[in-house]
């Protein structure tokens, strides 16, 4: 198999590794995170479930997390893709270029939640459309650069490819007037690039930098 020919995993290693990577989370958003229909990621945490990788937890919203089992599972699956893949040199030249990127992306975060009112750091109510034109306008740049990543990854493992399609209808989203989309919401693009840095360290098996 050449590096070009990396196999895309299957419906379970991704619904289990997004709950590596997200947390404890509802069906839903295990489809929004995977691309699955919500009928087939609600087949494959049952199974899952029966293997006891994942638990479900009941409330008003049931929702799904991994168990000890399920964790060491996960590392042990995530490792031998990226081994099968001989992909771990391009993923991490590009985690390390994410790396680069990431302390802006962060800024830029707490520029669209805070803007200076009299130079005082002030909760962002979106009402200076001109202060939101000015983030949207650097948060695309960003975007364009984070792309060149994300290209990167999805060519050496292609389950990245979902963060590319993810960060782009956040942006989109946003710069449509839904604000929420940028930092406040679970599909938001903090949120996204927050779940594709802990897909990185966790695919590397290593520690946060």
């Amino acid at each position: 198999m050449t590096q070009s020919e990396a196999p895309a995993p299957d419906a379970a290693l991704l619904v289990l590794h997004a709950l590596r990577c997200a947390g404890t989370v509802s069906v839903a958003r295990i489809g929004a995170i995977t691309g699955l229909d919500g009928s087939d990621a609600e087949s494959e945490l049952i199974d899952l479930g029966i293997d006891g990788l994942v638990t479900r937890l009941s409330g008003d919203l049931p929702v799904w997390s991994l168990t000890a089992a399920g964790r060491a599972a996960d590392a042990e699956r995530i490792a031998g893709e990226l081994e099968s893949a001989r992909a771990r040199g391009r993923v991490t030249a590009a985690y390390e270029r994410f790396t680069v990127l990431n302390p802006e992306l962060l800024d830029l975060c707490t520029a669209w939640q805070l803007r200076p009112v009299d130079g005082v750091p002030s909760v962002n109510d979106h009402g200076d459309a001109d202060y939101d034109a000015r983030v949207l306008a650097r948060f695309a740049d960003l975007d364009g650069r984070a792309a060149a990543v994300c290209a990167e990854l999805s060519a050496a493992l292609p389950r990245f490819g979902r963060y590319r399609v993810r960060l782009t209808a956040a942006l989109g989203r946003a710069a449509a007037g839904e604000t929420a989309y940028l930092a406040d919401n679970t599909a938001s693009y903090h949120v996204v690039w927050a779940e594709l840095h802990e897909d990185l360290l966790a695919t590397l098996g290593t520690e946060r930098w």
